[in-house]
């Protein structure tokens, strides 16, 4: 890429970063707005989530760059060749700074010298974005947790989604897939500390969380978001952590979600856990931690068939804390859902899992015991110091 080319990317990605984390954590803002201040404040000019709207595929797998923020979202349960479990993550995320551009001849039709090569700058308007791009990814073993994050502006030569077939890309974080849809699909992160290249495949339907994909965040609806699930996927592949490159095959769920607004301004954070359980089925829950306790579930199964599980329906208990230098996290839990007859404890592959990231949070893998056996992924955010 030519230098004056990755100059006026840097600096442009420079000035998103500083306008984001201007808006997530200005001086002024109390602790329970924290970080996670941009998913709580719904800015006029962007699309709302409406009860009325059907999820489409291929084609909601693609941005929605009219609304505030989404992401892609990974989590697997893996095992070496040689026995030894681990867990991974990869995340893209696609936060606008602003409400979209108008379209113009420039983004639309890009020159073929410029698609082709990279050897000559594009018109400066091809250039103009108000997408900012994310990505996370992390390794978890019982004695270590490696995570690492990469920032881009939007465009299509670094950093965004496009249709055919899918690509959801950063730099040289990719997925993948052989067609529109989401599999079969590759993975592939490269970091200094660690790598990985899957393969990723699933027969199972997609599952529409909440009502055929609207899922609310509050009693009254007033917050909701539209959110998607596979929670049953095949990968194989390989990983390199430590200078050593193995085999790993193991179970994948990958989540979709994408709002204007996800919290509400008294709401702290949440606590997600995707559970994989050994009698074929799947959890997904969700707590949203404020003056009022959210709750919200789905129990799901690889024909398709799902079943919501009301708020009243689902207890979670803290059983441990944990401190980290990021904050005093829960990570061992009871849940009990009456309904289902379900009463398990959840603990974790390696309870320093905190993501040291500029959005801190704590992601890792999670053994479940009990009235059922299984394992999973555990997400806690809003706990930062």
């Amino acid at each position: 890429m030519p230098r004056n080319v990755m100059k006026r990317l840097q600096l442009t990605t420079s000035i998103g970063l500083v306008s984001l984390v201007s808006a997530c954590s200005p001086q002024q803002q109390t602790r329970d707005e924290g970080k996670l201040s941009i998913l709580s404040q719904q800015q006029q000019g962007f699309a709302t989530v409406s009860p009325q709207a059907n999820l489409s595929f291929p084609r909601d797998h693609q941005a929605h760059e009219d609304y505030k923020v989404e992401w892609w979202y990974l989590t697997a349960n893996l095992t070496t060749d040689s026995g030894e479990p681990l867990g991974l993550q990869w995340t893209q995320f696609r936060i606008a700074l602003g409400t979209p551009f108008p379209p113009n001849e420039a983004d639309l039709n890009p020159s073929q010298e410029y698609n082709t090569n990279l050897a000559s700058e594009p018109a400066a308007n091809s250039w103009q974005t108000q997408q900012l791009y994310m990505a996370h990814a992390a390794v978890t073993q019982p004695k270590q947790h490696v995570a690492a994050e990469k920032w881009s502006r939007g465009h299509p030569q670094i950093a965004g989604v496009s249709s055919t077939p899918l690509t959801i890309q950063l730099d040289n974080w990719r997925w993948q897939s052989q067609s529109e849809a989401l599999f079969p699909a590759t993975l592939e992160v490269q970091d200094q500390a660690f790598a990985y290249q899957l393969q990723l495949d699933s027969q199972s339907p997609l599952q529409l969380q909440g009502d055929a994909g609207y899922s609310i965040k509050t009693a009254n609806g007033k917050v909701a978001s539209y959110y998607y699930s596979q929670p049953f996927i095949d990968i194989s592949g390989t990983m390199t952590l430590n200078g050593n490159t193995q085999k790993v095959h193991g179970k994948g769920w990958l989540d979709r979600e994408w709002s204007s607004q996800f919290l509400t301004r008294s709401q702290q954070g949440w606590d997600w856990f995707a559970l994989r359980l050994n009698d074929g089925s799947a959890l997904m829950l969700f707590q949203l931690r404020g003056e009022k306790v959210f709750y919200s579930g789905r129990r799901m199964y690889a024909d398709g068939r799902g079943e919501n599980i009301s708020h009243g329906d689902i207890m979670m208990q803290v059983r441990q804390w944990h401190e980290t230098d990021q904050g005093r996290y829960p990570v061992n839990w009871r849940i009990a859902i009456a309904s289902q007859n379900i009463d398990v404890t959840i603990e974790p592959l390696n309870v320093n899992s905190a993501m040291p990231l500029s959005t801190q949070y704590w992601e890792g893998p999670i053994e479940v015991r009990g009235s059922h056996q299984g394992n999973g992924y555990m997400e806690l955010t809003g706990y930062e110091k």
